[in-house]
């Protein structure tokens, strides 16, 4: 009787513990339960910017993904603050949720924190995609992202699928952008006066690395003949080496592997979108996060250094060592995000 007491006493301290070791920490637990719903926003690709090129003036519906905390992103919590996060050439919204790589999960990081964002795939990239890459320019991109940010003040977007309900509307905005997607927030954001904050990653317009000049030239090339998407990099190997300096290989060749040709219209318009940035830099009224890799090949250090005296507004500026320019896929993602989440607070 003893014994069968004894294993009875020891079968229950061993479920009790197998218990304990798979429950979540207390962090863990504590945080909210992260939800991811497909939007659509119907968007006309004008451009009232300063960018000197000229899109087609059709309307487009531009797909992207809401994630959050559920009672944000189902509309439950009342108004919310909205990250909308810009992609860079040659990617999508993918660079902000390596698939596979959930440590690499910008928005769902962010999420677990409380904050809600937009993952947008810009027009003629991924979900958004665009039969002619002539027809859409950067000068087009910043104004399609101001509507953007109007349908989002509003609420007036939709869920892709109709039964997930009411889109939440925005009290708060923030722009992130990572390279020419940082451009494209930093002219709408001097142009349209609209966003509370920007975040802008790998950016200037104070000057080019030879390596990231010689790129340009050549997609600007493919371009000039009758191709209307070009690619940024012609191999994987190009790729990395142009984005960065410290993931870990499988990351790497995981982005390598999901790059995208880019719309001419933004390739060709690449040079007078660098004057409009330097000009909207002088009308930004909202705070600046601007975050850069010491490794970055493709902006000069004296380049990063210069940006802030950019802005006449407050600019706080983190460098991560050892980074390169792809900064949430780089070795210091959680840095990163650590630098985002306080400054957002």
């Amino acid at each position: 009787m003893r014994l069968t007491l004894l294993g009875v006493l020891t079968a229950l301290l061993g479920a009790l513990l197998g218990t304990l070791l798979a429950a979540p920490p207390a962090a863990t637990a504590g945080q909210p339960r992260v939800v991811a719903r497909k939007v659509v926003f119907e968007l006309e690709n004008t451009n009232a910017t300063s960018v000197l090129c000229v899109p087609d003036n059709q309307t487009y519906e531009v797909r992207g993904r809401l994630v959050g905390p559920r009672r944000a992103v189902t509309g439950q919590s009342g108004p919310i603050r909205v990250n909308v996060l810009v992609h860079d050439l040659a990617t999508g919204s993918w660079f902000w949720r390596l698939p596979g790589h959930p440590g690499y999960d910008y928005a769902r990081r962010l999420a677990r924190a409380g904050e809600t964002s937009l993952v947008l795939d810009r027009l003629g990239y991924g979900a958004s995609p665009l039969a002619d890459g002539d027809a859409t320019c950067l000068g087009a991109q910043a104004d399609m992202l101001h509507q953007v940010v109007q349908h989002l003040r509003s609420g007036r977007y939709a869920f892709a699928d109709p039964a997930a309900g009411t889109t939440p509307a925005a009290a708060h905005i923030v722009t992130h952008g990572h390279a020419v997607g940082a451009a494209i927030a930093q002219i709408e954001a001097g142009t349209f006066d609209d966003v509370d904050g920007l975040v802008l990653m790998s950016w200037t317009d104070r000057g080019a690395t030879s390596l990231a000049t010689r790129t340009a030239a050549r997609q600007s090339a493919a371009c000039a003949g009758t191709a209307d998407y070009a690619p940024l990099a012609r191999t994987g190997a190009d790729y990395r080496a142009l984005m960065f300096a410290s993931a870990p290989a499988d990351v790497q060749r995981a982005a390598a592997r999901l790059r995208v040709d880019d719309p001419c219209g933004d390739v060709t318009s690449l040079s007078p979108m660098l004057a409009a940035a330097n000009l909207a830099a002088g009308q930004v009224d909202a705070p600046v996060l601007l975050l850069y890799g010491a490794e970055d090949a493709l902006n000069r250090p004296a380049a990063r250094e210069q940006q802030a005296t950019a802005y006449p507004t407050k600019v706080t500026t983190r460098t991560f060592a050892g980074a390169g320019s792809a900064l949430p896929l780089e070795a210091s993602a959680g840095k990163v995000r650590t630098t985002v989440l306080r400054w957002l607070r």
